[in-house]
């Protein structure tokens, strides 16, 4: 079994987990949030937690992703979709085909 899904088909996982970071921080600033107000409403203690993501350390534990896409005013399962892509790209290959850029912001449609 291993360690990480996406290094099962070679993805690089630094370079997946800035991107999600990325795509975190325009959804917050889209938002109109900072890091503070977000770790508010997420539920996290400490602001740097968001601070870590949006740099491309760590990753959203999965019990928290319906809390983190309704403070980010997203539909639940559009956020998980998304954030897929950068978490387990194999399965979202899987399940939805390959991705495309008018997936890479639903939120900014950047």
């Amino acid at each position: 079994m291993y360690a990480h899904p996406q290094q099962s088909a070679g993805h690089d996982v630094q370079k997946l987990r800035r991107e999600a970071g990325k795509w975190l921080k325009e959804l917050r600033e889209h938002s109109g949030m900072t890091q503070r107000q977000l770790a508010e409403r997420v539920g996290v203690e400490y602001y740097t937690f968001i601070s870590q993501l949006e740099v491309g350390r760590g990753r959203i534990p999965p019990d928290r992703y319906e809390r983190w896409a309704e403070a980010l005013g997203m539909a639940p399962a559009v956020f998980v979709k998304q954030l897929m892509r950068y978490y387990d790209p194999e399965t979202y290959r899987l399940l939805f085909g390959s991705a495309t850029q008018e997936d890479d912001c639903p939120a900014t449609g950047a």
